[in-house]
């Protein structure tokens, strides 16, 4: 059976050098004061146009990122390789609003798209809708809104956008995660990903939707999309996630008076997510499955569901996802088993990854155990190396 406390493995591609670096920034991280004075300091810095891009590089960049082009990936790409996992090259610039930067973004994510083909190092791509469009036409979709002439216009040139994508993908045979983002444009996101679904996923799972685990009404909605591909003949594609975007659902909820779309508790959460893992093993024919998960535990319970079923560890329709730069020791460990593995590897320029960066440090914070976790790790391995 497959153990996470092994941390040898857990940190077999991380230097002397590297895992000092990893130790000061989860020590950082940790500090809910430091990332909220650290988040207005580097904001102020690149206001001024301060020369901080460099340490900004040199650290929490370098930490949580491949590079900031396609290109400069690609050394990220071939050390992870050495161990068995793959990498989703994950485009992370955010806050976009123009039709120029939305067909920029597109051709920017079928480049990794085809960056992917004939390349078994990266098996996946992936990108956000409302990197390719603007936000509140999305909620009007949404809220079944009409649309006036010009936005009608608007919305399928992101339709437009968003199939050239999986086209991209179904010709290179590269499967593409379409990112889970706020419940208020969900069902857009949700139309045109099931569509996309039925048009490239006959053969085999090209597209993936993505299911918010911490949302109540999700496990259905999970059942109800394998009906649906059932009944229309195609594999349904789905990333497992718990969800990004909690406190911010919460809020809107109570400030708007509507019943909160989020779990009750953690434990809802949890049973949520293992039961929606059990039901894609059972329908593994027809379900394409990435468990997209920091948590050991549901890890482990895909791990024991894989072998309970007799499938095979690297069966095309089973993989595991986490960040690059976090929970290493669960993607080493889980490679080095022999299941399908990959990273997700944010990239672009330092400047406008920054949100994401912040938005990291921000996760890592607030996630009960998440720092203090990779820490004991990092300890324990820099423990070990002491004492050969």
């Amino acid at each position: 059976m497959v153990s996470f406390e092994n941390t040898e493995i857990a940190f077999s591609g991380k230097s002397k050098k590297d895992l000092n670096r990893a130790y000061w920034l989860f020590k950082l991280v940790g500090s809910n004061t430091f990332v909220k004075i650290g988040k207005s300091l580097t904001n102020f810095a690149l206001r001024l146009h301060l020369p901080i891009k460099g340490l900004i590089k040199a650290t929490i960049f370098k930490h949580f990122c491949g590079g900031e082009t396609i290109d400069e990936c690609e050394q990220t790409s071939n050390e992870l390789a050495q161990y068995g996992i793959g990498t989703i090259l994950d485009y992370s610039v955010e806050g976009k609003t123009s039709e120029e930067d939305f067909d920029a973004t597109a051709k920017e994510i079928i480049a990794t798209v085809n960056k992917a083909n004939n390349n078994s190092n990266i098996p996946f791509s992936v990108f956000k809708v409302t990197g390719i469009a603007r936000f509140e036409l999305l909620e009007k979709v949404n809220n079944k809104a009409d649309l006036t002439e010009e936005e009608k216009l608007e919305f399928e040139r992101v339709y437009q956008r968003v199939n050239k994508i999986c086209n991209a993908s179904y010709q290179t045979g590269t499967p593409v995660f379409i990112d889970a983002e706020e419940s208020w444009i969900q069902d857009t996101i949700d139309g045109l990903t099931n569509e996309m679904m039925a048009q490239y996923n006959k053969e085999r799972a090209i597209v993936y939707n993505t299911i918010q685990i911490y949302r109540w009404d999700r496990l259905e909605f999970l059942k109800q999309s394998y009906a649906h591909a059932r009944e229309n003949g195609y594999i349904l594609g789905i990333k497992l996630v718990r969800g990004a975007y909690m406190e911010k659902e919460r809020d809107r909820a109570e400030e708007l008076h509507y019943p909160s779309p989020i779990q009750k508790d953690k434990a809802s959460s949890d049973k949520d997510y293992n039961a929606a893992l059990d039901f894609c093993v059972q329908h593994i024919d027809r379900i394409a499955l990435c468990a997209g998960t920091h948590n050991e535990e549901s890890s482990l319970y895909l791990s024991k569901l894989i072998e309970q079923n007799q499938l095979n560890k690297n069966h095309p329709h089973l993989y595991f996802a986490q960040l690059y730069g976090m929970s290493d020791h669960i993607s080493f460990n889980l490679a080095n088993a022999g299941f399908n593995v990959a990273k997700y590897v944010p990239y672009g320029p330092i400047r406008e990854v920054l949100p994401y960066l912040i938005r990291r440090a921000e996760e890592n914070t607030s996630v009960a155990g998440q720092t203090s976790r990779e820490l004991s790790l990092i300890m324990k391995e820099k423990q070990r190396r002491k004492g050969r």
